[in-house]
């Protein structure tokens, strides 16, 4: 866990597990220890859970089958395959890559909180964390289907169901302490 001094609101996991945490979020959103616990919990998931290791196979995967159907292309109808290229790189970035990441995202998020439930922080805090996050960015994110995050209202929506369920956890913790 990496703490980086920088005005960026973000935290992050790489390929391999290295996690950092900008000082941006801690200050601009002025988070809680309760909501601190949901992002590293949300980027220990990703680390647990190999997901920067299994988007860049993906994103290696769609490279290569989007230079396939350039090359099909091309054979087919010469000229084309840089056109078919581009085509099936956006395709799979929009129907695949894009998805998958979201569902990463999703798979992060309630085993994060999770996690901070099972070390006594409370799951709750999640979702004030979100609805923090949605305030500072004033409705500015892209649209769902473009983005590798579901949006600040999706993830509020399912934090809100799933804090329920772990909070046994965060209340036998808290009871052991």
């Amino acid at each position: 866990m990496n703490v980086i001094t920088s005005p960026e609101v973000n935290a992050w996991c790489m390929p391999g597990g290295k996690i950092a945490v900008y000082t941006g979020i801690i200050e601009k959103v002025q988070i809680t220890d309760d909501e601190l616990a949901a992002v590293m919990g949300h980027e220990i998931s990703h680390a647990l859970r190999e997901h920067g290791r299994e988007r860049a196979s993906q994103q290696v995967a769609a490279g290569a089958g989007a230079s396939l159907a350039g090359i099909v292309a091309d054979i087919f109808l010469p000229g084309s395959g840089q056109l078919a290229t581009a085509g099936a790189g956006l395709g799979a970035q929009v129907g695949i890559l894009l998805p998958y990441s979201r569902v990463h995202e999703t798979e992060a998020d309630r085993m994060g909180v999770e996690l901070a439930a099972r070390a006594g922080y409370d799951p709750r805090a999640a979702i004030v964390l979100w609805q923090k996050m949605a305030k500072l960015s004033g409705g500015s994110a892209p649209p769902q289907l473009l983005s590798t995050h579901p949006s600040n209202e999706a993830r509020i929506k399912d934090l809100t169901e799933f804090s329920q369920k772990v909070l046994p956890l965060y209340e036998e913790a808290r009871a052991k302490k």
